[in-house]
């Protein structure tokens, strides 16, 4: 766990947009702080509720307020600062840049990057102040909801930490069925140590009745079997999206127009590599989007580019109303059309 230490003061900071996975490491943040301590004189935990105003504006007063309010019948008091997304600007969090610059010793402060209902659909980025200060106290962020591979990193890494043991076919499984969501991976855990005990050695037999429904994947797994032209897998992620993850029809739709969206602007761009590509599309950072989005220009070509666009066309008109087939079966026909026109 990552953290700042002055004295016997610790600053850490968890951010994250997946609520399970940021939940479970404040948990184990606060536990190791609290101790054997009583929690209910030394635990504050401070939420949106307690940041707005009147008028619903966002203050960070009662962060202050709280890291500078002295310990009673404790050596220690831990304040967890949750929500703290909603104080997007410089000006917002220089009162907290102040209290990391100078903390008070008595105070261990859990600071949680993590949206709050006024936040938006994405989570913002710390601001720049913020994240000197941080950077400059030695404190480094806990990521508690990596995204694409980093996923798939953290699941390898609390299977490997399980009490029990699980060969590889089990493995597999429960990469597949927990998909996305990880923060499932812990109830799954306690459930299989309850009934197996530690030291037991699983298969994916052993492990298949306790992991429930399928759940999301990321929406690349769609696009990559869409690309890929395989129709079934295409269909078993599409499916994947809408009923384990809930997605509505139209968050799909908004994947597939940004993917190909981007294909078509790389046609007849000239851009004949992924730099040239990344360049042509104002992407900065990994190049890797910008290959893929290049390979499938390049595969499609102009004609069967403007057919997609077509078909994305119409399926969102479909799915808005102008056609009373149902949604789910709209997008199992443009996936399905989709993949076959992938194929080379």
């Amino acid at each position: 766990m990552n953290s700042r230490h002055d004295g016997d003061m610790t600053i850490l900071l968890v951010k994250g947009d997946d609520e399970t996975l940021v939940a479970q490491a404040v948990q184990k943040a606060v536990s190791e702080m609290v101790g054997d301590g009583d929690r209910s004189l030394m635990l504050e935990e401070l939420s949106e509720a307690n940041y707005l105003d009147e008028d619903g504006t966002p203050d960070i007063t009662p962060v202050i307020n709280a890291a500078h309010t002295l310990p009673f019948l404790t050596d220690k008091r831990v304040v967890v600062a949750r929500n703290l997304a909603l104080f997007s600007k410089g000006e917002q969090v220089a009162p907290l840049v102040g209290v990391i610059a100078d903390p008070v010793s008595t105070t261990d402060l859990v600071l949680v990057w993590e949206r709050g209902s006024g936040s938006g659909a994405r989570m913002a980025a710390i601001p720049k102040k913020l994240k000197d200060a941080l950077k400059s106290a030695g404190v480094e962020q806990i990521e508690a909801a990596p995204s694409g591979k980093g996923r798939r990193t953290l699941l390898e890494s609390r299977l490997a930490q399980a009490s029990v043991i699980f060969d590889q076919s089990a493995k597999v499984l429960i990469a597949d069925r927990l998909g996305d969501d990880v923060g499932r991976v812990n109830s799954v855990l306690d459930a299989l140590h309850s009934a197996f005990g530690a030291g037991a050695k699983l298969t994916g037999n052993d492990v298949e009745p306790f992991l429930g429904e399928a759940s999301d994947v990321p929406p690349w797994e769609l696009t990559d079997a869409i690309d890929s032209a395989n129709i079934a897998t295409a269909i078993e992620k599409l499916h994947r999206m809408t009923q384990g993850g809930g997605r509505h029809a139209l968050q799909i739709m908004a994947t597939l127009t940004t993917h190909y969206q981007r294909a078509l602007r790389l046609d007849g761009s000239g851009a004949s590599d992924e730099k040239a590509a990344a360049a042509h599309l104002g992407m900065s950072g990994s190049t890797f989007p910008a290959r893929k989005s290049l390979t499938v220009s390049n595969r499609l070509g102009s004609a069967r580019l403007a057919k997609v666009i077509d078909l994305l066309a119409q399926a969102d008109l479909d799915i808005r109303g102008a056609s009373a087939i149902p949604s789910e079966v709209v997008m199992e026909v443009l996936v399905a059309r989709l993949a076959r026109l992938s194929r080379a």
